[in-house]
């Protein structure tokens, strides 16, 4: 799973701009996403991976269950709402963390494509 030199220690490992495995996420619309990194050929849980949600575009309500989620918006704008119905407005620059289960909807809510770096582990035990 990692990658290990001649002396056994782990290496590092670059991802250049081009490379990915570009995915559709279910409940998504108006999307796609290129998945940057993660298991089987990296980390052993995080997975990162770019989202571009064109203007429109967003996701329906739904949580994941067994994992930890963080957005870092790179360009646009867009709304995350959670299950009472409470807005997060986030711009270039933001960050939000999701936790375990929480459910969350996206909204784009500009003229320009949002552009979402996310970040993915798996949850620990409290």
């Amino acid at each position: 799973m990692y990658r290990k030199n001649e002396g056994g220690c782990y290496i590092l490992r670059l991802v250049k701009a081009g490379e990915g495995t570009v995915y559709q996420a279910p409940n998504h619309f108006n999307f796609w996403g290129i998945r940057k990194y993660g298991p089987p050929e990296g980390s052993a849980g995080i997975i990162v991976s770019i989202s571009e949600f064109l203007p429109d575009g967003g996701a329906d309500m739904s949580a994941a269950p067994d994992k930890e989620r963080i957005y870092y918006v790179l360009r646009g704008t867009m709304t995350l709402k959670d299950e009472n119905d409470n807005a997060y407005d986030l711009e270039e620059g933001d960050m939000i963390y999701i936790p375990p289960g929480e459910k969350r909807d996206i909204t784009v809510t500009g003229t320009v494509a949002c552009r979402v770096l996310v970040i993915v582990s798996p949850a620990y035990p409290k």
